[in-house]
């Protein structure tokens, strides 16, 4: 099967290789078929192209990877409709916004994508009653040089 994407081209995949978002993502509720695609070998970014339109892809970020201390509980139903078990655990990624300086990425922390990777499922939840927003520095901003005296 070919998946066209605008940034990438044509992509060869296998129906397998599709992850489903039975209720969609935010804004894109109609799009339900997605490809999760690692940026490089290694990196804790993804690509999460849709399969239906080849303009829409997002750039994600493995939560932990930046945010070692983020938490929350996912709820029973959301456990259920993902099929998540000790065998089949969550992984957690977030969208990153990209604004013109790279350096000021931002990752939205208060609605994550959970995703069942072995079940190919996956969902996107907006936290409740929580201090994560929707846009949270991936790096941290440079320090102010220090004043130069004795002129």
């Amino acid at each position: 099967m070919i998946v066209e994407s605008a940034r990438l081209g044509d992509l060869e995949i296998e129906e397998k290789d599709i992850i489903a978002f039975p209720k969609g993502l935010l804004g894109f509720e109609e799009e339900r078929r997605f490809l999760l695609l690692p940026y490089e070998p290694e990196s804790p970014f993804f690509l999460l192209q849709s399969v239906a339109d080849k303009n829409l892809m997002f750039l994600l970020a493995d939560v932990f990877s930046f945010f070692a201390d983020y938490e929350f509980v996912l709820d029973d139903q959301l456990v259920a409709e993902l099929e998540l078990s000790e065998e089949y655990r969550p992984h957690v990624l977030a969208i990153v916004n990209v604004p013109k300086n790279a350096a000021d990425m931002t990752a939205n922390l208060l609605a994550p994508l959970i995703f069942n990777i072995d079940r190919r499922l996956a969902q996107q939840v907006v936290l409740e009653k929580t201090v994560y927003k929707t846009k949270h520095r991936l790096f941290a901003p440079p320090a102010p040089e220090k004043a130069q005296g004795g002129e």
